[in-house]
């Protein structure tokens, strides 16, 4: 019998097969998303070494009362936003993005688009 998949098993899937062929380096590091139910996270990462060179998330001091009268696309925006704005301080320009197997719409987009703004490039 048929055993249908959840979501998020599936996302995982295809996280594992896309992070075989995309990874962090110290020139270009990976630009990672995670996404809950309430919360949006980012963090860049330079895999050769296991760390993290800057992050932002929703539950974020600087960013607390901020994101309260938002939407959460709007709030992952605010949040691509300061995340870049970590990494250009830490001498960060270039950046590979891992979307984690979410599909490149709403928030993980929105996302993006704060991080460009704030002057990452990928």
């Amino acid at each position: 019998m048929f055993k249908k998949r959840d979501r998020n098993e599936v996302r995982v899937i295809r996280h594992t097969r896309v992070r075989k062929k995309i990874s962090g380096t110290p020139e270009m590091p990976r630009l990672c998303v995670f996404r809950s139910n309430q919360y949006i996270y980012a963090q860049i990462i330079d895999d050769t070494k296991g760390a993290t060179l800057a992050q932002a998330s929703a539950m974020d001091t600087s960013l607390k009362g901020k994101l309260e009268d938002m939407n959460k696309t709007a709030q992952a925006k605010e949040i691509g936003k300061l995340v870049g704005q970590r990494a250009v301080e830490a001498g960060i320009e270039k950046v590979v993005f891992d979307r984690s197997g979410y599909v490149y719409t709403g928030r993980v987009a929105s996302l993006a688009d704060g991080a460009r703004e704030a002057g990452l490039k990928f």
